[in-house]
Parts: C-alpha cells; structure tokens; sequence
C-alpha cells in the first residue's frame, strides 16, 4: 500500500490532464455535450477492446455470470452522476481554467468521499471522520480558496 499513492497520483494527472483537452474538444466542437458523449463513447471502445485482449474467454463467462437483478436500483444511476461531473468540467474549463475547476472539484470529491466513508455508504470501508480529518479538510479548503484568490 505504501506505493499505491504514486498510481493515484498518476490518475488524477490523467484527469486533469483529459479534462483539459476534452474540455478544448467541446470549444472546438462548440457543445461540452459533445464532448462528453465522444469522451464516453471511445473510452468504452477503448475498455472494451482492452478487455477482450486481455481475456476474452473470462469476460464473457462474467457477463454470463451477472446477476443483475441483486444490484440496487440506485447504482445503475452512476452514470448519470458521470455525465454531470464530466460534462460539467468540460464546460467550466473554458471559463474557469484546468487549476480552479480542478481545486474545487477535488474539494467536492473530498467532502463527499469524508461523509461516503463515515457512513460506510454504497458498502464502501467505513472510516469515522477523526478531528485529524476535519482539520485536513479544513485545511484543504483554506489552500483551495488561497490557490484560486486572484
């Protein structure tokens, strides 16, 4: 686990990294829309291609193997909780820039990501918010609004 922060820190470069650049794509197509369903459309291409590669025999024994009538209703609405956070960065980018649309949706992300473990929601590992949290995430928010102070 002690190596594992440098991949989380490679994906969310990765993020701000494709936020950017789909967020330039919606300029360029002139619809953030646009470049959300592009930016779903080919990474599920992508992901499915990988996957086949990878075993195609073992993806298909699991899609055979899915029940899908045990997942809870509200979980088949992620993707609409995926459009509104991608499609709105690819909109706020343009207006905002990467490093404020960044900062505060990392802000949000952390909040929400405190109370999910708290509450041990979407049976996710719970993890009680400490003081030591609350102070971290105090902190967080002081360096956000200084990051973005003009």
């Amino acid at each position: 686990m002690n190596i594992l922060w440098i991949f989380a820190l490679f994906a969310g470069s990765c993020i701000a990294i494709q936020a950017a650049m789909n967020a330039r794509l919606g300029q360029l197509f002139n619809s953030a829309l646009l470049a959300t369903s592009y930016a779903f459309f080919t990474s599920f291409l992508l992901v499915i291609t990988i996957a086949l590669l990878v075993n195609s025999k073992s993806l298909i024994h699991q899609w055979q193997q899915i029940s899908f009538s045990i997942v809870p209703w509200y979980l088949w609405l992620s993707c609409v909780l995926s459009v509104i956070g991608v499609g709105s960065m690819y909109w706020l980018i343009p207006k905002m820039g990467v490093g404020s649309v960044m900062s505060y949706s990392l802000t949000g992300q952390l909040i929400l990501a405190l109370i999910i473990s708290h509450f041990g929601l979407f049976d996710s590992p719970q993890k009680l918010i400490s003081s030591t949290k609350l102070v971290g995430a105090l902190l967080l928010i002081i360096g956000i609004t200084l990051v973005n102070k003009e």
